[in-house]
């Protein structure tokens, strides 16, 4: 039986626990105005038809259309585990199955995270919404499914992770999700990192090489760009400042780019930064 919900019945005043899901496109805005269309359709029949596979009736979700991809709350009475669980193999079976006959392969970002989301006539907001589009768009997300020529890279939230894939179930295997530590516009937080179908990803590769140490402790050296500093830290990792108003730190510490100063939240080169 297919479990529905009435998402008439939310109130925009009241805040309800819900599983928020963000799905991107990868280089997105690489397609052209005659390929997106066709880009969308795919992603929508993937989506759409793991929904039925699991069990869930479409009407059962709150779904939002974000050009490039899809922003979707499911309601507390649905199991979280479920959508974790055989919605994420079903959706990756189901890309596999797209893909097969593209030239240029669909990649998928998805991300979750539980929390209050409030609804109104125009669609669902809330911390919880703006984490887990952010986790889709992290460059170790993006960087991921890249390197590893993947379809698909899931982030879950260090919540999430703990209290639902950590104890393990069905499609679930807590062994092949990867740790990281991003900081996001709301400040430091941590991830985990699944590429469905393979091994746990490796999360440092996925960070850009270090420029060799010029020797000694804080020492301070010059890119080979001429445009960004590299201090080396007592404790062996390296943290980078560029433009004056970014810095990333490798060897354990941040994996994502850290702003100061001014920041509207965009980012021409990355379609869908910022939201």
């Amino acid at each position: 039986m297919e479990l529905g919900f009435d998402q008439g019945a939310s109130d925009a005043r009241e805040a309800r626990y819900e599983l928020v899901i963000s799905v991107d496109a990868r280089r997105s805005g690489q397609y052209s105005d005659a390929e997106k269309p066709l880009m969308r359709e795919r992603i929508y029949r993937v989506l759409e038809t793991a929904f039925a596979q699991a069990r869930v009736a479409r009407d059962a979700i709150h779904l939002e259309d974000r050009g490039d991809g899809v922003l979707i709350s499911v309601p507390g009475r649905i199991a979280v585990a479920r959508l974790l669980g055989l919605w994420m193999a079903e959706v990756h079976e189901n890309l596999r199955e797209e893909n097969r006959s593209l030239r240029v392969p669909l990649g998928l970002r998805v991300a979750m995270h539980v929390g209050p989301v409030r609804h109104d006539p125009r669609g669902i907001a809330g911390h919880a919404v703006d984490l887990t589009c952010r986790l889709a768009d992290s460059d170790v997300a993006r960087q991921l499914l890249d390197q590893e020529k993947a379809d698909l890279v899931l982030a879950v939230s260090d919540s999430l992770y703990l209290e639902v894939v950590s104890p393990g179930g069905k499609f679930i295997d807590p062994e092949r999700f990867a740790p990281a530590r991003l900081t996001l516009k709301e400040g430091p937080v941590t991830a985990w990192f699944h590429l469905p179908g393979r091994p746990i990803p490796d999360i440092a590769g996925s960070v850009p090489d270090a420029p060799p140490a010029s020797g000694g402790p804080a020492a301070v050296r010059q890119s080979q760009d001429g445009d960004e500093d590299a201090y080396d830290d007592e404790d062996g990792s390296v943290r980078y400042t560029a433009g004056n108003n970014m810095s990333v730190h490798n060897g354990g510490v941040y994996h994502q780019p850290v702003h100061f100063g001014d920041n509207n939240g965009t980012d021409p080169g990355r379609p869908g930064h910022g939201r």
